[in-house]
């Protein structure tokens, strides 16, 4: 297994982890009440899928 030879100075390390950033949650419309869900998800409020109802809310 490789081992670094030098150890890697502050900068570069806070340069390297500047890019871990957290991704804002992707919300679609509900396509029967037009309230927000996840996509690829049954919605919350009225319980459709893809146009089908799924769940009884």
């Amino acid at each position: 297994m490789a081992v670094p030879k030098r150890r890697m100075s502050r900068s570069n390390t806070r340069s390297r982890r500047a890019n871990w950033k957290a991704a804002p949650v992707t919300v679609s419309a509900c396509s029967q009440c037009r309230s927000p869900k996840l996509p690829h998800a049954a919605c919350g409020v009225c319980g459709t899928y893809k146009g089908r109802q799924i769940l009884d809310v």
